[in-house]
């Protein structure tokens, strides 16, 4: 027979258990807010752009679709090109960096619009001076090489990349990583409080022994405290044996 569960069920559950479920909400948004702001290491984005196109030897003749075609074509191989060691170890070498034109490809990224001739060459670095440094060089180093490369001449700087006055941090983004924590930590904490009352077998209520042992409840017997039995059954019990036993005492004396 198929087990179902209640709306009403469910929430006797979260609520037997906001506490718990609470804590770890709690504890998983304090954790992601420690490693964004103290122990993951902030990165700065910074982009710079050239565009391709072939100037025509005579100023009177117009661009073709064709010239078009064949500009946005070598954009592919120009992605290539751009982050190759070729170009890389030069930028290495111009600004003396500390790692190799490998790991100074993972840094970079080169993309463009579709059907565009505009490329954008984004460089990600925790320092964001040398990453505008780094963008900077790598286009005028692509510039100057792809001639030789290609016997082509038409790679034109758009814009060159600029260090900003305040520059803000792309990654980590401590309010996105916060409320991601919040989201798994409650996720968490419903799944626990579900799981813990799916392992609870023990009996606790009048219903619960008729479905585990299958027999009518005939009676409860209440619990009755300490604190019960001193107040006594009914209200002013213990106040008329205190008056009865003070006036016994009163007749005896005399």
């Amino acid at each position: 027979m198929e087990e179902t569960i209640s709306l009403k069920e469910i929430f006797e559950v979260i609520k037997k258990r906001l506490l718990m479920i609470i804590s770890l909400i709690v504890i998983a948004a304090v954790i992601a807010a420690v490693v964004s702001y103290f122990i993951l290491t902030p990165k700065y984005e910074v982009s710079s752009m050239f565009v391709v196109n072939q100037q025509p030897q005579d100023t009177a003749t117009q661009y073709s679709v064709n010239d078009i075609r064949t500009n946005v074509e070598l954009i592919n191989t120009y992605n290539v090109i751009i982050k190759s060691p070729r170009i890389l170890e030069q930028v290495v070498d111009e600004l003396d960096l500390s790692y190799t034109a490998g790991q100074l490809s993972n840094k970079i990224a080169v993309s463009s619009a579709e059907n565009s001739q505009v490329v954008t060459v984004t460089v990600t670095d925790p320092d964001s001076a040398l990453a505008v440094d780094i963008a900077n060089s790598t286009v005028n180093t692509f510039q100057q090489e792809i001639p030789e490369l290609l016997n082509v001449d038409n790679v034109h700087i758009l814009s060159e990349a600029e260090l900003d006055a305040n520059p803000s941090p792309v990654s980590p983004n401590p309010p996105l990583n916060i409320a991601i924590a919040i989201v798994v930590g409650a996720m968490a904490g419903v799944g626990i409080a579900f799981l813990i009352e799916y392992l609870d077998n023990t009996i606790k209520t009048e219903e619960d022994i008729e479905k585990e042992l299958g027999v009518p409840v005939l009676g409860v017997i209440t619990h009755v405290s300490d604190e019960d039995i001193r107040s006594g059954p009914f209200p002013g019990t213990s106040q008329s044996r205190r008056r009865g036993g003070l006036d016994g005492a009163q007749k005896k004396s005399v």
